[in-house]
């Protein structure tokens, strides 16, 4: 058997060790005693030797313990990424407005991150270029919405305008309600044009998941090539594509 023949191939090697140092030990002792000693003190002290290491090589080692499992940590987010999992969560009590809100924004938007929306009948009350350019005014109960928006995802605001008057009564009435004090709207982000087919040309060029507009044309127009799409209006659109959805406002349709 494997077993017994290691065992043995063990006992000789202490056998041959012991006498190894028997020899050893007796040529010292003699040495230091006269020649009829030398022998038997010799004998004794390689006997003595060879019993602690036969004592040393055939004693089992001693158990292990087994290691416990380090606890797994959960993958880290990169920096400056959207979070998804952190944006759906819930949050904890006191703050039940904002967690109610953030779940409607991450429902309606079913997963969409990129969004483009109108202004003029959206987020502003004016409803006309002509009205833009005398003035224009934020609604109110879409600030925090559109905040909340920005947070989930990449939005972009557009309009059509006959100037650059209207141009800078938009932006200056985007600041004063607030809307880019967060980082997550920004200026840059807000765009115009002098046509609907150019709001049209924006929403494709920025490859929008989810596309917010008071015209219906240019949601039938496209409705072929965005993902979703809400149309703003307090009269039904009629027969709209199975993407698009309808609705008298913006709040009322996150509501």
């Amino acid at each position: 058997m494997p077993g017994l023949a290691a065992e043995q191939d063990a006992f000789s090697l202490v056998r041959r060790v012991a006498r190894a140092l028997n020899r050893r030990v007796t040529d010292v002792v003699a040495l230091l005693f006269n020649h009829r000693t030398a022998g038997s003190l010799g004998a004794v002290a390689g006997f003595a030797i060879a019993v602690v290491f036969a004592w040393k090589f055939l004693r089992p080692s001693p158990g292990r313990r087994p290691r416990r499992p380090a606890p797994k940590r959960p993958p880290a987010t990169a920096a400056g990424a959207p979070d998804s999992s952190v944006s759906d969560a819930a949050e904890p009590a006191g703050d039940s407005g904002k967690v109610t809100t953030r779940q409607i924004v991450a429902k309606r938007l079913s997963g969409c991150r990129k969004v483009t929306c109108q202004l003029l009948g959206v987020v502003f009350e004016e409803k006309t270029p002509e009205e833009l350019q005398k003035h224009a005014t934020v609604r109110p109960s879409v600030v925090e919405l559109l905040l909340e928006m920005s947070r989930y995802c990449d939005i972009y605001l557009m309009e059509t305008v006959l100037d650059d008057k209207s141009e800078e009564n938009a932006l200056m009435a985007l600041e004063t309600a607030g809307l880019f004090r967060t980082g997550g709207l920004m200026k840059e982000k807000v765009l115009f044009c002098s046509t609907e087919v150019g709001r049209t040309s924006f929403v494709r060029q920025l490859e929008a998941d989810f596309h917010i507009d008071t015209s219906l044309d240019i949601v039938s127009q496209l409705s072929r090539f965005i993902r979703c799409q809400l149309f703003i209006s307090s009269m039904e659109g009629g027969q709209l594509a199975a993407n698009v959805f309808n609705s008298p406002s913006l709040e009322q349709f996150f509501s």
